[in-house]
């Protein structure tokens, strides 16, 4: 496992997970201001988390239609 991850391939998985996780929750902390999780209990913070992520699709899902109105 360890060589696997020391490989040229692993590092590059590494390098691209980074980046694709920290975008988006990057995004959903900065520029919507979700600084923290206000409910307790591990179903509802599923549920808080699962509503934020669905607004920040909404929210992209939009943009992109609003995009594609313009070009046509």
């Amino acid at each position: 496992m360890i060589e696997n991850l020391e490989s040229i391939h692993g590092a590059l998985l590494r390098m691209n997970r980074s980046i694709q996780a920290e975008g988006t929750f990057g995004i959903i902390k900065n520029d919507r201001w979700y600084k923290r999780i206000v409910r307790r209990g591990i179903e509802s913070v599923r549920m808080e988390i699962f509503l934020v992520s669905i607004g920040h699709n909404l929210y992209k899902y939009h943009n992109k239609q609003m995009r594609r109105q313009k070009a046509a």
